[in-house]
């Protein structure tokens, strides 16, 4: 499907960066591209895509049409193959011409039966027309970044929209693809060209009186405000980036607690190795999962102890640890006749925050789980700072092994939503399971909105960051007059990290700035 095969961001990054002269060029000397644009193999309607300066004259030959279509309006016509002139299939024929079409060019559809008979024989036909050529992967999206259709996030976002797995993401990426990124970082870039053009006006004509004395001081007040925008934008917890690839959720405990049991639990199917001997997962297992609309990476990982003898388990035991440290979320799961046994061997004074101590300490998870903080604020009230650091959900399991299931349940209520008890063997209590993944997912991920959309790539990060830098430079170095030369220098290098993030950035726009804010001359 060449539509959805949208080029990967380091390939977009390579023409990130051309000029309006080189997307004109482009643009006019282009050749006629056609394509399959709706899927591969056997469907009821195959939607064959042909873009470029050729697209009216093949729609009339292969079409049989004396003049064409009205614009965007389907048109039910026989096709023959232009040079035997035999008929092809029956089909809806339709019309898009630039700018108003996709890629912006000069463009039509083909809507054939979707056999795989029918489409290799119009694309054959197609392919015999003198000045027209199958279309690269990616090809009708990148002409339509050419022609200013899209910018970069929303090439990226229409990619996105197109591998969108869940409820979430998809609603990120249609965000992504109708520009609700593009448009902050464009109302960044217009404040920022805005405050280049007053500096610069004042390096150059402050000498002369032409131009206000307080503006180097309003120039950086806003240009503080601006940066302030930014770090808030940067400082967002990664939610956009889960969103698109994934919570990563890995379940931990010690051996034989019922870990593999979780995750087909979880998976409605028998993705692990189920047994009652200890040590059987050693390797991480992983599959994806939507919960709630939220995507998730959920792993399954080896039981951790520290006095085995195995080589493969201590293998495994190490993978399980460096999958935890790059996880999102934690499944810490707990046998509960072992928390029974521990309070009838432990005083009364003992708490279950005190046996979790020792058990993660037992697990050697003391660093992953300091990195959500203190055990009472991770178990007591999840909402409330665990916003932008790893979360630990506690799971109980084994509850059918426990009668009287009251200190169970005490704890399951003092800790609210951060510990929960279930039975994977009778799959009891799953539902609020998932409710609780629901909240920590909604923590991690946020819900995605055009008003306040989150950064998606770690590109956008990468130069939005130099960014930062960059302006924090300037602002460093505009006290002192003799530097401001220097220190205009960085607000271009700001400007110019934030147009590789949309793919568009010229010095011609900076200057007519300059001449629409300033009298120059007067």
């Amino acid at each position: 499907m060449h539509l959805g095969k949208t080029l990967k961001p380091t390939s977009i990054y390579k023409f990130a960066i051309s000029s309006v002269q080189l997307i004109k060029c482009y643009s006019t000397s282009s050749p006629t591209i056609f394509a399959v644009s709706s899927g591969q193999g056997k469907c009821g309607v195959a939607v064959i895509r042909i873009s470029g300066p050729q697209s009216s004259s093949v729609l009339s030959e292969v079409a049989g049409l004396k003049k064409l279509p009205e614009p965007r309006k389907a048109l039910l016509r026989r096709l023959r193959h232009p040079e035997l002139n035999e008929i092809l299939d029956q089909a809806l024929v339709l019309w898009f011409p630039g700018p108003h079409s996709f890629t912006g060019e000069d463009s039509c559809e083909l809507q054939v039966h979707g056999g795989t008979a029918v489409v290799s024989a119009v694309l054959g036909a197609l392919a015999t027309l003198p000045g027209l050529r199958p279309a690269l992967p990616g090809e009708f999206t990148k002409r339509a970044f050419y022609s200013n259709k899209l910018d970069l996030t929303g090439v990226e976002g229409l990619a996105d929209l197109i591998h969108a797995e869940t409820e979430m993401q998809r609603k990120q990426a249609l965000h992504q693809m109708e520009g609700a990124l593009s448009q902050r970082y464009d109302q960044w870039r217009d404040r920022l060209k805005r405050c280049i053009a007053h500096v610069e006006a004042y390096i150059d004509f402050s000498e002369d009186q032409n131009i206000e004395e307080d503006i180097l001081e309003e120039t950086n007040k806003e240009l503080k405000s601006l940066l302030q925008d930014m770090q808030r934008h940067l400082q967002d917890g990664r939610r956009g980036e889960r969103t698109r690839d994934g919570v990563r959720t890995v379940i931990v405990g010690a051996p034989n607690v019922g870990k593999s049991s979780l995750l087909n639990a979880l998976c409605d199917r028998p993705a692990a190795i189920v047994s009652s001997q200890p040590g059987t997962t050693r390797d991480v297992i992983s599959t994806t999962l939507d919960v709630a609309g939220f995507p998730m990476v959920l792993s399954d990982t080896a039981g951790l102890r520290g006095n085995t003898s195995d080589l493969i388990e201590k293998e495994g035991i190490l993978r399980a640890h460096q999958t935890v440290s790059v996880a999102d979320l934690m499944l810490l799961v707990i046998d509960a006749t072992h928390y029974q046994t521990w309070t009838r061997a432990n005083s009364t004074a003992q708490t279950f925050g005190d046996f979790l101590q020792e058990y993660i300490k037992e697990l050697g998870l003391e660093e992953p789980v300091s990195q959500c903080g203190n055990i009472k604020r991770i178990f007591g009230a999840p909402g409330e700072k665990t916003d932008l650091g790893n979360v630990c959900l506690v799971i109980f399991n084994k509850l059918d092994l426990i009668e009287d299931r009251t200190f169970i349940n005490n704890v399951c209520e003092q800790y609210l939503d951060c510990v929960t008890a279930i039975s994977c063997k009778k799959s009891e209590h799953l539902e609020p399971l998932l409710e609780r993944l629901k909240f920590c997912l909604e923590i991690l991920c946020g819900n995605p909105t055009r008003e306040n959309a989150s950064l998606s790539q770690a590109r956008h990060r990468y130069h939005l960051t130099a960014s930062v830098a960059a302006l924090s430079r300037y602002l460093e170095m505009s006290g002192n007059e003799r530097e401001i030369d220097l220190a205009a220098y960085q607000l271009k290098q700001a400007l110019n990290a934030l147009g590789h993030i949309t793919g568009h950035v010229s010095t011609e726009q900076i200057l007519d700035v300059i001449f629409r804010d300033f009298c120059i001359g007067k």
